[in-house]
């Protein structure tokens, strides 16, 4: 075993209560207010510069030692999902409605984990900048901490993310060069039609009709326009129209979700919806209006980075226990908006064993890759600002 793991251990049972305090105290995004506040008291316990507020919520904490000029950030989010638990754990959520289901809480204790041993041994030599993010399921937390000035107030050379894994062997690390997560663009589609009743068809132009020709279209767009060889989703996750059997509805609304692996494939899905809604509706002469709702970018890890984050793993576990060209994942993360602000940077995942997905009501973060995802903090710090 090595040895950041054999001092970690040490610490395994205190931070894997905290971590199942803040999962019985879940806040969803810009309302982590007790969470922040803990965050940050532990962060000055230890010895961090913090600051407070960024992005409503966000923490930044940061540490220097030695004469090192580089500076390593890494990220935590610290949100919860708007959603009903289901776990039968003793520690569950005590709030009805919210939870958390995707393992921010685990996010958070590992960098806190990593930030005692750190701060404690001091054993590298630059600065350190540990980012806990609001608002990651939201798709606007790390943005929203751009635009505060998160990059000019506390500049990086360097910036590092990670997140757990259900169904990926316990302790392990998967790492992609390149994209290796989607984007995501949430869409609404308002379809304006006229008013009737149901039996004089005819008096109307029915928004309905038109909203179904549009959702049959749109499935188009991965098939034909898109190449065989490109990754890409258009999801109609909604369609709302009306409440009345004998009304001819005005109205109807289209929700979407939309996903690429590429950058110009993405621009590609948003172009065409644009087109096929409007023309369809003309063709039935009623009017579409496609609205953007909120969306991310493709998460782009460099080459170089992922490649020190690598060697780090292989310091730390077996290799056995890496995978270094995981298979890229249509899900979407907002830490891809640091990333395309700053280009310099990685995103991994850390393998949680057999369990529930993440957005599962019966999800639990698995207290055991505490120590193991902590030491990888520790090592990449000390290997980054040698």
């Amino acid at each position: 075993m090595h040895s950041l793991l054999q001092a970690l251990k040490t610490r395994e049972a205190f931070w894997t209560q905290f971590r199942r305090d803040l999962h019985q105290h879940p806040e969803t995004g810009f309302e982590e207010l007790r969470t922040s506040e803990r965050v940050a008291a532990k962060l000055r316990e230890f010895g961090y510069s913090v600051h407070q507020g960024m992005a409503k919520t966000g923490v930044v904490a940061t540490l220097k030692a030695g004469s090192g000029t580089k500076t390593l950030g890494l990220r935590a989010d610290m949100d919860a999902l708007p959603m009903q638990e289901i776990s039968g754990k003793s520690w569950c959520s005590k709030t009805a409605g919210k939870f958390h289901g995707c393992g921010h809480d685990g996010h958070t204790a590992i960098l806190l984990c990593a930030a005692e041993y750190l701060a404690r041994h001091r054993n590298f030599n630059g600065t350190l900048r540990l980012i806990f993010q609001p608002a990651e399921e939201l798709s606007a937390g790390g943005k929203a901490m751009l635009r505060d000035g998160l990059l000019e107030k506390s500049p990086c050379d360097a910036l590092f993310g990670l997140h757990n894994m259900p169904g990926l062997p316990c302790g392990s690390f998967y790492f992609k060069k390149h994209a290796v997560m989607a984007s995501s663009d949430r869409l609404n589609i308002i379809v304006s039609g006229a008013g009737a009743h149901a039996a004089m068809p005819e008096k109307g132009v029915d928004a309905t009709l038109v909203a179904c020709h549009i959702a049959i279209a749109l499935q188009t767009i991965v098939s034909r326009n898109v190449s065989p060889f490109a990754q890409a989703v258009v999801t109609i996750g909604s369609i709302q129209s009306g409440e009345a059997f004998n009304i001819i509805n005005e109205k109807a609304v289209l929700k979407l979700s939309v996903r690429a692996l590429d950058p110009q494939v993405r621009q590609l899905l948003l172009q065409r919806i644009q087109d096929i809604a409007r023309l369809q509706a003309e063709s039935f002469n009623a009017s579409a209006e496609v609205v953007h709702v909120s969306g991310s970018p493709v998460l782009i890890n460099s080459e170089q980075e992922t490649d020190f984050a690598i060697g780090v793993a292989r310091e730390l576990v077996d290799e056995s226990l890496i995978c270094t060209d995981m298979p890229p994942l249509m899900g979407s993360e907002d830490f891809a908006f640091l990333l395309e602000a700053h280009p310099h940077g990685a995103y991994l995942m850390v393998g949680a064993g057999d369990g529930p997905m993440v957005h599962n009501p019966g999800y639990d973060f698995n207290d055991d890759i505490i120590v193991t995802a902590a030491a990888f903090w520790c090592l990449l710090t000390q290997r980054y600002l040698q």
